[in-house]
């Protein structure tokens, strides 16, 4: 039997991806390529215990708010705290406080369209 080995990529539609793309090449260092707007992370640059997550929520969660949208991405990265002041600086809202877990340390912002980001920094 086949399976899935991992996630291959998030798509989702923008109301101005190109400058969706730049305020978090400019606020998160993505690298945009211009032929699709979007940005790719390899598996061996992410911390070694880093996983992705498939993770469908219960339709009357609020864990996204206050995002109305019916989805939430989640970015690991290498200094959550950096990540969170560039965030602010570049006019992202941030949302709650940071918490630590056995996992690492979360936190979240919302993006200039209304999504809800969740970052996570490995422990």
């Amino acid at each position: 039997m086949g399976k899935v080995v991992g996630v291959g990529g998030v798509f989702f539609k923008s109301k101005d991806r190109d400058a969706l793309g730049k305020w978090y090449q400019e606020t998160l260092g993505f690298n945009i390529d211009p032929s699709y707007g979007g940005s790719h992370f390899l598996q061996s640059d992410a911390p070694q215990k880093a996983c992705t997550v498939w993770g469908p929520f219960k339709a009357d969660t609020d864990y996204f708010e206050p995002s109305t949208k019916d989805f939430m991405l989640n970015f690991i990265v290498d200094d959550i705290h950096q990540c969170l002041k560039q965030v602010e600086t570049a006019g992202g809202q941030l949302v709650g406080e940071p918490c630590e877990d056995d996992m690492g340390i979360f936190a979240w912002f919302m993006d200039p369209e209304g999504n809800k980001i969740e970052l996570w920094q490995v422990k």
